[in-house]
């Protein structure tokens, strides 16, 4: 028996959840998510994934943009790949700590491009989940691809996603993008954390001031629309660009640039004990 987002998939059955490996013990799976592509979805992910660990969490991400993964070059792997423990996959693990799975981690060239149908895209996600020894984590972050397609559907479907995080920019577009990721957990039944802003402003480096290159920002309406936490606004800033280039984000991105998305994803519940995570 199909269900309406099996239809919205294509009219197949939907998916099973995907059962985690006796070598896994993750506690939190919180997902960052973007209606659309270039608002700096990583950026975030990583953001968050380096304060948690600073603060002395276990902490992995899961890419699970498949086919713009940029996650392993901002933590300083390009060139790495996963290795294999019997049956699964090893994530690999920064210098300060943060385990990585990604599609660029198993290519023989990161430059190489993934031509992957659906189905294989979302044989990968089970792969990065099942298939793979995150050992014991407090916190697992999903960097999601852009949009509300066959991937996430998969992620929402078949892993057990504790949060979402809605990253968004200040253009006019932007309630339009809130609207399709809140409408999709709302489907998902997965709850929303809050949204960030990012490119919010661009800071005078003289005098301070902070200039709305994309015009005034709308995220206090459509958060209020769609009954959203604001979990904080990013500027642009060159810095941020060279950290993630450079692979330095654990070393180079400033301490506190969401505090209160930190302390929103920190106060997710773990899983219950009897649950299976």
């Amino acid at each position: 028996m199909s269900c309406e987002h099996a239809t919205v998939a294509g009219g197949q059955t939907a998916p099973q959840e995907f059962e985690e490996n006796n070598l896994s013990e993750v506690k939190r799976v919180v997902a960052v998510l973007s209606g659309k592509g270039g608002v700096g979805k990583s950026l975030v992910t990583g953001s968050l994934a380096v304060e948690l660990a600073r603060a002395g969490n276990k902490v992995g991400i899961l890419d699970a943009d498949i086919t713009g993964p940029s996650i392993p070059k901002m933590f300083g792997m390009g060139g790495r790949h996963a290795m294999g423990l019997g049956n699964l996959l090893l994530p690999e693990i920064s210098e300060h700590g943060v385990k990585v799975m990604s599609s660029n981690l198993l290519l023989k060239n990161e430059t190489d491009p993934v031509l992957w149908r659906g189905p294989v895209i979302a044989g990968a996600i089970r792969q990065f989940w099942s298939e793979t020894s995150w050992g014991p984590l407090d916190y697992l972050l999903v960097d999601m691809p852009p949009g509300t397609a066959d991937v996430a559907l998969t992620v929402f479907q078949s892993l057990p996603v504790d949060g979402i995080v809605i990253v968004t920019s200040p253009q006019d577009l932007v309630s339009m993008i809130v609207a399709k990721a809140v409408n999709m957990a709302e489907k998902m039944n997965i709850p929303v954390l809050g949204i960030v802003e990012n490119m919010a402003y661009v800071e005078c480096p003289d005098c301070g001031k902070k200039i709305e290159v994309f015009g005034p920002s709308k995220l206090d309406e459509v958060a209020e629309q769609y009954n959203l936490d604001i979990l904080g606004r990013l500027p642009i800033n060159p810095a941020f660009a060279a950290a993630c280039d450079a692979g330095s984000i654990e070393t180079d991105l400033p301490a506190g640039l969401l505090p209160d998305a930190l302390s929103k994803v920190m106060a997710v519940p773990e899983h219950d004990a009897g649950e299976e995570a």
